[in-house]
């Protein structure tokens, strides 16, 4: 019986370590896909999407994004009519049979339709396609109990996370907070173990750097008064931009050959709208690259905090799937570029913008998601600014965090009085 015990413990060790590698590899696959399907839809070579937006025609502009959005509703079409592409948490949680082949397929469309310019984050293509890549290679292990692949599924799916974004430790949080919702000791080894390894594994594309670039600028303490004033604007754009996307989702997903125009339909208004302001298109890694370098006027962005919400709304309506971490992270970007401009122009000051908006982010981020911790260690990591405005970041995420808390009470005592006089 003993070795039987230690057996198994081994066994979930090598699942743990395979499953850490092959989420290092999805996260590699679907970025270097991604990759060629920006450079080819917008015509560049070098740089990131948002110089190739900047420096393709007008024509190309408009073109790329209904081209690409109509080859995944093609897609879209012929993989919903012949199978089921369940969601990647309710499949884990219930212990069901994980749909390799679709799950494959709807992660790479997902990456051609983020690529070709859609408002939608392309974190769940890595997630998905890593969940699959970890089942197949752990299926032979007999040994592992229904817990324990729960348990290497959800960190496989955020080790795909911490791969793509080379954010190793709110990779890990991911995995036990949003996908567990647990402290077992046996989890968080788990999940600091896969995301360690894929993220070393995805270093050989980020080299090890953080995918936002830190300014070299000026900034003082008191940006934790200004992290406080931004946790009620925080809450406001996190609750309606949740509000939007459920309004957004359809019931079902769509199946009909409608699915084509429609997706091709947003990717033209993406086109359009891309003339005016270039951050727009893809998953919102343009808008904090922006942000970062105080590159925003506060017109551009109100225009964005306005805009990135409702065009990832468009596409979801339209029959799109992604992700909604990076929508939601961009549009609290500019919530945060917004206020601290608005703030600057006013007063004359000189507020740090590249800090309120991360904070911003970090706000909007806690509400969508419900974890004001992992939502501020994820920002953190993606810019890694000095470490103590990491509190900075997590002061705006408890107190947009703390303030949805007590709505949500107000809102439960309010109906418990409706239904006592009633």
């Amino acid at each position: 019986m003993a070795f039987q015990g230690r057996s198994k413990h081994v066994d979930f060790f090598c699942a743990v370590v395979i499953v850490g590698l092959l989420a290092g590899v999805a996260g590699l696959s679907t970025t270097f896909v991604l990759r060629f399907v920006q450079h080819l839809t917008y015509h560049y070579s070098f740089g990131t999407m948002l110089t190739g937006v900047s420096g393709s025609s007008p024509v190309r502009r408009v073109l790329g994004p209904m081209a690409g959005a109509a080859l995944a509703g093609i897609g879209w079409w012929i993989l919903r009519r012949r199978s089921q592409v369940p969601p990647l948490a309710g499949i884990i949680a219930r212990h069901e049979r994980i749909p390799r082949l679709s799950w494959s397929v709807d992660a790479m469309l997902q990456v051609l339709l983020v690529g070709s310019g859609a408002s939608l984050g392309r974190e769940g293509a890595p997630r998905q396609f890593a969940a699959v890549l970890g089942d197949l290679a752990t299926g032979w292990l007999k040994r592992l109990s229904a817990r324990d692949r729960e348990i290497l599924l959800s960190c496989a799916a955020g080790a795909g996370l911490g791969a793509v974004y080379a954010v190793p430790l709110a990779g890990a949080l991911f995995s036990v907070r949003i996908m567990l919702n647990t402290w077992h000791p046996r989890a968080v080894g788990a999940a600091l173990l896969t995301s360690s390894l894929a993220v070393a594994v995805g270093s050989v594309d980020t080299r090890d750097q953080p995918i936002l670039d830190w300014p070299i600028g000026e900034s003082t303490y008191l940006l934790t008064a200004h992290g406080l004033m931004m946790a009620p604007l925080a809450l406001g754009v996190g609750l309606a931009f949740n509000r939007i996307m459920a309004a957004a989702r359809p019931a079902r997903q769509i199946r009909s050959w409608v699915l084509v125009p429609a997706l091709a339909g947003a990717g033209l208004v993406m086109g359009v709208c891309s003339h005016w302001w270039p951050e727009l298109p893809g998953n919102g890694r343009s808008i904090l690259t922006v942000s970062l370098a105080s590159g925003l006027t506060l017109s551009a962005a109100v225009a964005i905090l306005i805009l990135k919400p409702l065009l990832t709304a468009l596409f979801l309506r339209a029959g799109g799937a992604g992700g909604m971490l990076t929508p939601s992270l961009a549009t609290g970007a500019a919530a945060g570029a917004s206020m601290v401009l608005l703030i600057n122009w006013v007063t004359g000051v000189h507020l740090h913008v590249p800090a309120v908006s991360l904070a911003g982010a970090a706000g909007v981020l806690a509400v969508t998601q419900g974890s004001p911790i992992w939502a501020a260690i994820f920002v953190w990591e993606l810019a890694r600014p000095p470490l103590w405005l990491f509190l900075v970041f997590l002061l705006t995420a408890t107190g947009a965090h703390g303030l949805n808390v007590l709505l949500r009470r107000r809102g439960v005592r309010a109906q418990k009085q409706d239904e006592r006089v009633g």
